[in-house]
């Protein structure tokens, strides 16, 4: 038989409180003195209403809820940064809520505002949407992830140091021709330092180089069909030479892989590839994709970190405000794999 479920009524007479002292508790917990907060926090324990998780946690303004946003589940660094957050709750025990955001600032305002309503305590960005000083506004702790980030704290891979070595690698590996894929990275978000180090480190070492921001689209038949005339480009422009391809994350990587072996069947001596993320595609494709990577699990928990941290403070009497927004940056690691030498 199911068990009665607790009302009102049931904890008022257990309490000798009035149902309208309940519904405070529940509702405004900061009218009640702290005792008459633990006399009924245990009268709900002793009847089982803790078993209402929801209630429960509302009960002290808290829900436990972070929100999430992410621009695209098709690029494989987001749907593995999305696995690493969602696998944290065994360490924080913070319930998610997840939403894409591809169309732009008045659906991811909406979504915000639904967030809101869930009382999340927390905001995970990944998304480059709207500005820091827009998320900033909502005065909750928001962590960014890979995006502009100036007036919030944020997590990024070292974006010029992990081009610095792929674009070493494929010196060293004497290609004739170095050619970086990506798409037109505006100046101020974390990713145009993959650009700027690229170009950077062709010119000091005088080598001939391409930068091709062509790539554009709103999903991944759109993107893959500009990868398409991109390759083609290139394969017909360079045809006899070796040619270094520094693409901006492992999806477009594996794109441009599956291309050269749809053209010719096998992995031509006169191609390099170098991917970033290391997300799964780089070592599940045809031909194990050598890439930047992306610590993406350190970065997940970096920022849980960051945003607990900062919730925390919230749950405080006197909450110490933060000051200045934190920004961490983590190292990246070579992966050597099977597309360079």
């Amino acid at each position: 038989m199911a068990k009665k479920q607790v009302t009102f009524a049931d904890i008022a007479e257990y309490t000798n409180f009035s149902k309208t002292t309940i519904s405070r508790y529940f509702n405004h917990p900061d009218s009640l003195t702290l005792e008459n907060q633990e006399k009924i926090s245990q009268a709900l324990d002793a009847l089982g209403y803790k078993k209402n998780k929801l209630a429960k946690v509302l009960a002290n303004g808290k829900s436990e809820f972070v929100g999430i946003i992410v621009p695209n589940l098709y690029l494989h660094y987001y749907s593995e940064m999305l696995t690493q957050l969602l696998s944290s709750y065994s360490d924080y025990h913070y319930k998610f809520l997840v939403f894409v955001s591809d169309r732009g600032p008045e659906e991811e305002e909406q979504y915000i505002d639904e967030l809101m309503a869930y009382q999340i305590e927390g905001l995970i960005v990944l998304s480059h949407t709207l500005s820091s000083g827009k998320l900033a506004s909502y005065q909750i702790p928001v962590i960014a992830i890979e995006r502009e980030a100036k007036y919030i704290c944020s997590v990024t891979t070292d974006n010029y140091m992990g081009a610095l070595q792929a674009t070493n690698l494929l010196i060293r590996d004497k290609c004739d021709i170095l050619v970086h894929i990506n798409v037109n990275v505006p100046d101020f978000v974390p990713a145009y330092k993959r650009i700027l180090a690229f170009k950077e480190t062709c010119q000091e070492h005088n080598v001939p180089y391409e930068l091709n921001l062509n790539v554009a689209g709103d999903s991944y038949q759109d993107i893959f069909a500009q990868m398409h005339r991109i390759f083609t480009d290139i394969d017909e422009k360079y045809a006899d030479k070796k040619k270094g391809i520094f693409l901006a994350n492992d999806t477009y990587a594996n794109m441009f892989l599956n291309l050269i072996f749809q053209k010719y069947g096998t992995f031509p001596s006169t191609y390099e590839i170098v991917g970033f993320d290391n997300s799964p595609i780089a070592s599940e494709a045809i031909l194990p994709i050598t890439t930047i990577g992306q610590q993406i699990d350190v970065i997940a928990k970096t920022a849980m970190d960051l945003l607990v941290q900062q919730m925390d403070e919230q749950k405080k009497r006197v909450p110490k405000p933060l000051g200045e927004p934190v920004h961490k940056q983590i190292a990246p690691v070579l992966i050597r794999r099977n597309t360079t030498k």
